[in-house]
Formats: structure tokens, C-alpha cells, sequence
């Protein structure tokens, strides 16, 4: 078994803390995106779990053994790094190897395992090029084959596709999830890009200030954040805040009564998506706000609209490209409508703030 199970972890640089009392368990074959902006934690955690950084506190188990206090090359975990970090005068076999060596495996075995892992990341006929003979992609795919030839318990990914080009890094996160899934390997995958999180995770810890805000599936964790963080740092969310106006119903600091399903004596605060919600010249759902566009962008398969509400509350939508004419026409500056929203579209929130 590779589960991991991280155990009131914390890190601290002098007076700074990176990451505070952080505990997981993480399942064997399960794959866990470490999810935030820069400096929240993900990559120091990450560099601890692999022995790189030692914790100030807290301890780490792999398969049920405490390796806190273990070296790198005694945890038996396989880490793919942001900058892909190969030997330039070594070819694409000799990087592969390299982990090998450092574990003294026998000719034969090293030749076997560097075979398998160019074969599953699709580089058998680079075996003999070096690094500046590749392209950015291919070099990434190297630097996974180096991490899988040693057979670890534990796969880390430290951002590992912030350095490829857009159709490049779907290209290789598909193929990392493919991988992943085929080999059962148990994968920390750090990013601070949501959609990378959302498409290739089972589960998801959000972290912020070297704290974790939220852990889940990803599903769970975009329909239903626990605070402002989370709601504004998946997707984009609108927030209204007020006070709760009787059952089923909370009234807006602007005055507006809205029907909110879950609302409670204790709510502050709501949000809706801008894909939750409708514009129309009629009342369509529960909730019914005048709204003016603002601005509109055109983003292919959505338009992203900008309203402006009641009180000059800044408001948003995203529109479904239908090509059933021009969207950005229909939805031009200055033009009117009516902004609907179902009650069970709302999520609601205890605390103030992100309006």
C-alpha cells in the first residue's frame, strides 16, 4: 500500500509560516491536487513529503511507515520538477538512468526500466538525443520517464506544466492522468491553475496562507466552497451580502429580497455563479435583478458579460455561445435586462466579505 498520510504538518522559515498544521490521508492510487496561489504552501508541503525540505513540526507516513526523518533517496517517491531540472550533457537514456544508478541496479534492470518508461511517455526514438535537441513538451515527457523508471511508491508533480504552451499542456496532462490511472500510482500534483485542478484530480486541497481551506472532490468543492477563498479562487462567483429576511429569503445590503435556498439566521452572504445565471427581458426564475451590460468578451464557446446592478454593483454572466447569431451584439454596452437565478443556484456563507 502507498497511501500518504500527512500528520499536523507545519513548516516554518525564522518567523514565517509556510505551511500550519496541514493533515491529509491520501489514498493508495489516488490522485491529490495541492491547488493555490503563489506562496500559499503547496510546493514547500510537496518538497517535504519528497525529503528536499525537513518539517518543523508534524510527521509523514508512506504506506504506513514514518519517513520523516528519511533521506530522499530512501522514501521511494518519483519527483517530476517545475523546470524538467535534466543533465544537459547527458542524452535522454542517461538522464532516465541516472535514478537507477544512484540506487545501483544492475545493467540489465536499468536497461529494462529505461526501455518501459520512454515507451510509456512515447520517447523510445529520443533514447539517444540530449535535452536541447527536444522540444519543451518532450522534455517534460523525459523528465516524467525519469521519475516512473525507479518504480516509486509515490509520484510528486511540482507544477509540471507551467512551462509548456497551452495546447501542449492538455496534451500532457492527459497523458499524465492516463498514466497515473493505468499504473494505480498514488500522485501529488501541485498547480496553482484551477483548471488543471479540476480536470485531472480525485480530490483537491485548496490552500491559502499556508493553510488548507478546503479538501474535496472537485465537484464538491466548485458547487459547494466553504468560504470566499475557495468560491473566488474556482471560477468567478457573485456575491451579495446582507442578512437573513425569513425562511427561504435573504435581503441584500442594496435592498434586494432574494429567495435563497439553505439561507439561515447565521447567513452574511450569498453567491451565485455567472453560468448559474440567466439574462433575459423577462422574469424566469426565483430571483429577478435589472441589470445594464457593462462591457462583454468574447471567449469562443461563452461570452463573458459585465453587468452593472442595482447600487452600481458590479455583476457577471457567462453567456453559452449557441451560434444562433452574434452574441456580442445581442449583449452590447447599454443594453437592458433582466438577470435570473434559481433559489437553488445560491450558495451561502456565515461570514462577510467578497462582496
Amino acid at each position: 500500500m502507498a497511501n500518504v498520510s500527512l500528520i499536523h504538518l507545519k513548516k516554518q522559515f525564522g518567523q514565517s509560516v509556510a505551511v500550519s498544521d496541514f493533515s491529509l490521508e491520501i489514498a493508495d492510487g489516488e490522485l491529490v491536487s495541492f491547488l493555490g496561489p503563489s506562496g500559499c504552501g503547496k510546493t514547500t508541503t510537496l518538497r517535504m513529503i519528497a525529503g528536499f525540505i525537513d518539517p518543523t513540526a508534524g510527521r509523514i507516513l508512506i504506506g504506513g511507515a514514518d519517513v520523516t526523518a528519511l533521506p530522499v533517496h530512501q522514501r521511494n517517491t518519483g519527483m517530476v520538477f517545475q523546470r524538467y531540472a535534466l543533465f544537459p550533457h547527458m542524452t535522454v537514456a542517461q538522464n532516465v538512468s541516472f535514478g537507477l544508478e544512484m540506487r545501483k541496479l544492475p545493467a540489465h534492470e536499468r536497461d529494462r526500466r529505461i526501455d518501459l518508461a520512454l515507451d510509456m511517455v512515447r520517447m523510445t526514438e529520443y533514447k539517444d538525443r540530449y535535452p536541447r535537441q527536444l522540444s519543451g513538451g518532450q522534455q517534460q515527457r523525459v523528465a516524467i520517464a525519469r521519475a516512473l523508471a525507479i518504480e516509486p511508491k509515490v509520484f510528486l508533480l511540482d507544477e509540471p506544466l507551467s512551462n509548456l504552451d497551452a495546447k501542449l499542456r492538455l496534451e500532457v496532462r492527459e497523458e499524465i492522468r492516463t498514466l497515473q490511472q493505468r499504473l494505480g500510482l498514488t500522485t501529488i500534483f501541485v498547480t496553482h491553475d484551477q483548471e488543471e485542478a479540476l480536470a485531472i484530480s480525485d480530490r483537491m486541497a485548496i490552500m491559502h496562507d499556508g493553510k488548507v481551506q478546503q479538501v474535496g472532490r472537485p465537484d464538491a468543492l466548485y458547487e459547494r466552497p466553504e468560504n470566499f477563498f475557495v468560491a473566488e479562487f474556482l471560477g468567478k462567483m457573485n456575491f451579495f451580502a446582507g442578512a437573513y429576511a425569513g425562511p427561504g429569503q435573504f435581503k441584500t445590503v442594496d435592498g434586494l429580497l432574494l429567495k435563497v435556498d439553505g439561507v439561515t439566521e447565521n447567513t452574511k452572504q450569498i453567491g451565485v455563479r455567472p453560468e448559474r445565471v440567466e439574462l433575459s427581458h423577462a422574469n424566469v426564475y426565483e430571483n429577478n435583478i435589472p441589470v445594464t451590460v457593462q462591457s462583454s468578451a468574447y471567449l469562443g464557446s461563452f461570452l463573458d458579460v459585465i453587468l452593472v446592478g442595482p447600487g452600481q454593483r458590479r455583476l457577471s454572466c457567462q453567456v453559452p455561445n449557441t451560434a444562433t447569431g452574434s452574441p456580442a451584439d445581442t449583449f452590447a454596452t447599454g443594453s437592458t435586462f433582466t438577470m435570473n437565478f434559481k433559489a437553488s443556484a445560491c450558495v451561502v456563507f456565515d461570514e462577510e466579505g467578497g462582496a
